[in-house]
């Protein structure tokens, strides 16, 4: 049995286009894509704050993560703090870095598409000092499983 969706409650803002809500792009999508509420041009080496006109306010226990999209990345376009938290407490627009790799520019249209967000439990936990003993196999770090 699939549980009922949580609800995150969100509000347009009035001084932007109004954009699609959050949605799936395909029932299989993990995540809910966003999408742009100006038109920007993405410099190289330059990160642009792109407007959502969203805020959002999520359940109690939950937070939110904003990721980039994949075919973006393609075309040079990264998000700069992927995967971007949004607090529980967090009140205001919603916005994506990105910025563009490659020379030239990269233009976002209103509604584009620019990165996906995700609704996430919010565990609890208590932070204890202690000694932790090594796994030999992973002590390593970056790169320690040889792949």
């Amino acid at each position: 049995m699939v549980p009922a969706p949580r609800r995150v409650v969100v509000e347009r803002l009035p001084d932007v286009p109004a954009v699609p809500l959050p949605a799936r792009a395909t029932e299989g999508s993990a995540a809910f894509d966003l999408a742009a509420a100006e038109a920007v041009v993405l410099e190289r080496g330059h990160v642009t704050l792109v407007r959502t006109g969203l805020r959002m306010r999520c359940p109690p226990g939950t937070f939110l993560e904003v990721r980039p999209r994949s075919g973006l990345s393609t075309k040079g376009v990264l998000m700069v703090n992927a995967p971007g938290t949004i607090d529980s407490d967090y009140s205001g627009e919603v916005k994506v870095p990105l910025t563009y790799l490659f020379e030239g520019s990269y233009r976002i249209e209103v509604g584009d598409r620019i990165g996906q967000i995700r609704l996430v439990e919010d565990h609890a936990a208590e932070w204890i000092e202690g000694t932790v003993a090594p796994m030999a196999s992973r002590a390593g770090g970056f790169g320690s499983t040889g792949r």
